[in-house]
């Protein structure tokens, strides 16, 4: 399964009125093990930033100026998300940010079928409890000290770590790890009870031996193997006798 964990940010609040998108974030699953590809712009409004909006992202119009409009991104956003689920916090908000870009430049909206929303996952887990993004990090336990202010592909980057935490990805992971050294052990253990070979003692036919002797009588002296031979013939027929 392809998930993609998407936040945006805006320069306010009405998506069908004059706000607009100024960032997209977007981190790729595959079954529930993020792949390190992502996609990240940031898109000229073609208007002011309200200091609201400022003070919550710290992207300023003059920042913005230079930035590619939405419809020149569109094509390639579309291409990363493919047929994905797409997974986002809150997911009305941003989804009636992305379709109204998408309907400005002509584009097919994308159904909420395709979506999950986070926030609705944690309500259901944690009834009454703070469900934002910082309160699922605090309670997981997943470091947002870098989270100063807003940004799509940080906050995409966080949710995907509460979304795997949120639908049990890490025990999952955990099981398919246990599977795995399961089966190892079995291959281990079947190997071990393979019938080991036994070595068999060299042979020397009486033809090798002669042509043996004949070639160590061309040294001269006796070899130093020759006296060890006699050492232990001597050592055995004493140990005969003391038997």
């Amino acid at each position: 399964m392809r998930d993609i964990i998407l936040d945006t940010e805006t320069t306010g609040l009405d998506a069908r009125g004059s706000d607009r998108i100024v960032e997209i974030g977007c981190v790729e699953l595959l079954n529930q093990i993020p792949t390190g590809k992502t996609w990240q712009r940031y898109i000229n409004p073609e208007r002011d930033m309200p200091i609201e909006a400022f003070r919550v992202h710290g992207l300023s119009a003059e920042f913005l100026s230079d930035k590619p409009v939405f419809a020149n991104i569109a094509s390639s956003f579309l291409e990363f998300l493919g047929d994905g689920r797409l997974v986002i916090h809150n997911a009305s908000f941003d989804m009636g940010f992305i379709n109204a870009e998408l309907e400005r430049v002509g584009a097919a909206a994308i159904p909420m079928h395709r979506v999950v929303d986070t926030l609705d996952l944690a309500r259901r887990k944690h009834p009454g409890a703070q469900n934002s993004l910082d309160a699922l990090c605090q309670r997981y336990g997943i470091d947002n000290t870098k989270r100063e202010l807003h940004g799509a592909l940080l906050d995409a980057q966080l949710l995907c770590e509460v979304f795997i935490e949120l639908t049990g990805g890490r025990q999952a992971a955990f099981e398919l790890g246990r599977q795995h050294s399961s089966t190892t052990r079995v291959r281990a253990a079947a190997k071990s009870a393979e019938p080991r070979r036994i070595p068999q003692p060299f042979q020397m036919d009486d033809q090798t031996r002669a042509a043996h002797r004949a070639f160590v009588s061309t040294f001269s002296g006796e070899p130093i193997w020759a006296r060890y031979d006699g050492e232990i013939a001597a050592a055995s027929g004493s140990d005969k006798t003391r038997k």
